[in-house]
Formats: structure tokens, C-alpha cells, sequence
């Protein structure tokens, strides 16, 4: 099966500081992938070549075989490719229910946006009118979930939605997560704490100073080398 979203033997840099290495990822329909690995490995700047937020030096971005290599973020998002970035990304001052108004740009309308919203997360509806930003850290990733989901994405890509949240919140995120793969969305989520995505995740992908170590099936020996990888954190 051709993946959905594929970086191949991809090089970035920041100035002339190369930072990926030949990084090699795919990600298939209704599969979790999750990209691991400590602070500075690279995880968010392949993240930003999947989205077109970073420029490739060299290598290949294809989005269901099709080269999109050098493409802008608008035209991945067209293609099916959304990112979410790290802190959410919510409009504190707007409510709920405006934050979403501004996803229409997609073609769908207000009610139909919302009632997508609203059926996936039923806190977001009790919250309409309310500032996003006087939401808890949790109800702020859920809309910024909704409003992702609100472009009928490909392919989802996530950045730390672990970030600054407990531990129940981060679970039932991912259980959400998990169901949107389920629908056949291709689902790249980089994550520092393996914990919080290992128990969803179809396969895993372990980088270090800018190159994939280790890949395969999150399985007991995968879970080891993180644990050796993040200098005691718990995986």
C-alpha cells in the first residue's frame, strides 16, 4: 500500500547548521506513528517538512507517491496534511464557538463544523460561548483537535499534545486520537515521553541527533532502548 505521507532520505538544516540527516518516515491510512526521541533530536523539524513549514535541502516529501517535495503549507493543506502544532495554537480571546467559525474556510459550514465538534467533544459544546484561553490546558487541545478535524484531514500531524497536561487528560486525548486513525486519517505524532502515545501507536520511530536509530512495533525491547535513550524517564 502507498503510504499517505512518506519523508525520504530527507536533509534539513537551520543556516548552516544541518539538523536532519537522511530522516526516512511513512505513515499509512488509519495508522498511529509515533516519532520519539529527546529534546534536539529533530522531531519537530521533520514535522515542519511534512507540513512545509521548514525547507527540505535535500530528499523527498510525497503525499500518496506524489512528490510534493518544496510545496508551500497551503498547498498541503489543500493536499490533506494537517499540522498541529506544540501549544496548541487556540485563539485565547475568541470563544469556542467563534474559534471554530474560522475553520469555513474550508467549504463546510458553521453548523456542520460545530456539530463535528460538538459530537467528538461534548465539553466544547458546554463551553461555546466561553474565551478558549479561560478553558482548561486539556479543553484548549480538544478544540484545537476539532478545528484540525474541521479540514477533513489525510493525514494528522501532531506536535507534544502531551505538553503541560495531566496524565488522565493526555489518555483520553490519545484515546480520541486512536479513533481518528480508525476512520483511515494517517496520524504522525511527535511525542518526548513515549509513554503517552506507546499504548496507541501502530508503529514507532526513535531519533537521535537528527537521524532514525530505531523503528518498528512499540514492543517491550523498543520501550527499553527509550528508557536507556531518556537518561532514566519512564517510557
Amino acid at each position: 500500500m502507498t503510504p499517505l505521507l512518506e519523508l525520504r532520505d530527507v536533509r534539513a538544516a537551520y543556516g548552516k547548521i544541518t539538523v536532519l540527516h537522511g530522516v526516512n518516515v511513512s505513515v499509512s491510512a488509519g495508522q498511529v506513528v509515533a516519532l520519539l526521541g529527546p529534546n534536539g533530536a529533530g522531531k519537530t523539524t521533520s514535522l515542519g517538512v511534512a507540513a512545509g513549514t521548514h525547507p527540505v535541502q535535500s530528499g523527498q516529501l510525497l503525499l500518496g507517491g506524489r512528490d510534493m517535495t518544496g510545496a508551500n503549507p497551503r498547498d498541503l493543506a489543500r493536499a490533506g496534511v494537517c499540522l498541529i502544532p506544540e501549544g496548541r495554537g487556540v485563539f485565547p480571546n475568541l470563544s469556542v464557538r467563534d474559534n471554530l467559525l474560522m475553520m469555513t474556510f474550508t467549504g463546510h459550514s458553521r453548523a456542520e463544523i460545530e456539530a463535528v465538534a460538538f459530537e467528538r467533544f461534548p465539553i466544547l459544546a458546554k463551553r461555546a460561548n466561553q474565551p478558549a484561553g479561560s478553558m482548561s490546558g486539556g479543553e484548549q487541545q480538544m478544540l484545537a483537535l476539532a478545528r484540525g478535524l474541521a479540514t477533513d484531514p489525510a493525514v494528522l500531524l501532531l506536535d507534544e499534545l502531551s505538553m503541560g497536561l495531566a496524565p488522565l487528560v493526555v489518555g483520553r486525548l490519545y484515546e480520541q486520537v486512536a479513533e481518528i486513525a480508525r476512520q483511515g486519517v494517517g496520524v504522525l505524532v511527535v511525542e518526548q515521553f513515549a509513554a503517552a502515545v506507546l499504548g496507541i501507536a501502530d508503529h514507532a520511530a526513535v531519533m537521535v541527533r537528527g537521524r532514525v536509530e530505531r523503528e518498528g512495533a512499540p514492543d517491550s525491547e523498543l520501550r527499553a532502548e527509550l528508557s536507556a535513550l531518556y537518561l532514566g524517564s519512564s517510557t
